[in-house]
């Protein structure tokens, strides 16, 4: 279930890993902020939002990030382009961290797209993303290498009712369209529209791992969202629990990264991730043999007194 007879891709962007086989790397968290209904969010039309809170947030997703070992990206999302160059130019006056651009449409995507790279920081922007329901997607994603551009997230979602090798088969057109070696680092989006449709998504990360050796990855809150009738179920925090059970299962199901949402939900994300990784961590370690490369993987920051003690056993095995 750990290792995948095809050689993975290991992604760098700024000082972030991402990919590998399982377990090998502990799982990307990314938050998204300035998203529809977000609360720090007063006017998107006005351009105004609360700073001190948004600045507040960042540096709650980073200390978490630091304590478990998980790393971590915020998820810019605007709708006009001027709107994401004032996000950008917020968050660079806050951290000097990677961080991913999330626009739906592709003109205003590609115009911030050309302002990043004025600015030279092309290699620590996640370009999110290339996707099918662009016409130009060959002419932009030609754009994007020329001005620099290394990262991208490809999304797989094409139509409803996918199978898992509909995801792969989609993933294989684009890359015939774009090229394969375009882009230094590709991590693909297997999108999920409910909860039930995560699973799917997430067979075809295994998928498309195994054919293509890549970091794949999804977004469980997008599913998790759509079941309305939960709250009513369960109520808020019956959601919650559902939210970090969502998100938990899929990090053990082939996942390298995950769009977890509001990053306002860091406090509870980070925590539950983490316990799946250190699960995941020695399940992959007595399959294998061998214990996390990653000096601060979760394993090691959170239980290392096991670890270590887990190194001696399996040592006197071998």
């Amino acid at each position: 279930m750990f290792v995948l007879e095809k050689e993975q891709k290991i992604c760098k962007i700024g000082n972030i890993t991402v990919g590998g086989q399982p377990g090998e790397n502990p799982p990307l968290l990314i938050g998204s902020m300035f998203h529809d209904r977000d609360s720090i969010l007063e006017s998107r039309a006005e351009r105004k939002f609360d700073r001190v809170k948004a600045a507040e947030l960042i540096k709650r997703q980073d200390e978490l990030s630091q304590k478990t070992g998980l790393p971590a990206l915020v998820d810019l999302v605007a709708v006009k382009a001027d709107e994401m160059k004032g996000y950008i130019e917020f968050y660079m006056g806050i951290t000097d961290a990677p961080f991913a651009i999330d626009m739906w449409n592709a003109g205003p995507r590609m115009e911030v797209a050309r302002y990043i790279s004025s600015l030279g920081i092309q290699d620590k922007v996640l370009y999110n993303s290339i996707t099918h329901f662009d016409p130009n997607v060959k002419e932009s994603a030609q754009e994007l290498k020329e001005l620099g551009f290394k990262h991208v997230v490809i999304q797989t979602y094409e139509k409803q009712a996918q199978m898992p090798e509909d995801y792969a088969a989609s993933l294989r057109k684009m890359l015939n369209i774009i090229g394969p070696s375009t882009f230094e680092s590709v991590l693909v989006d297997t999108a999920s529209v409910n909860l039930p449709v995560t699973a799917l998504s997430c067979i075809a990360g295994q998928l498309i791992k195994e054919e293509f050796g890549l970091p794949v990855g999804c977004c469980p809150t997008t599913g998790i969202s759509t079941w309305k009738e939960a709250t009513e179920t369960w109520g808020a925090e019956g959601v919650k629990a559902i939210d970090v059970a969502g998100h938990a299962v899929a990090s053990l199901m082939w996942n390298d990264y995950l769009f977890y949402g509001p990053i306002a939900r860091a406090a509870r994300t980070f925590p539950s991730i983490a316990t799946t990784e250190v699960i995941r961590a020695v399940c992959r370690t007595y399959e294998t043999k061998e214990l996390p490369t990653a000096k601060n993987h979760p394993l090691y920051l959170l239980f290392n007194d096991f670890a270590e003690q887990f190194k001696s056993v399996l040592e006197l095995k071998k």
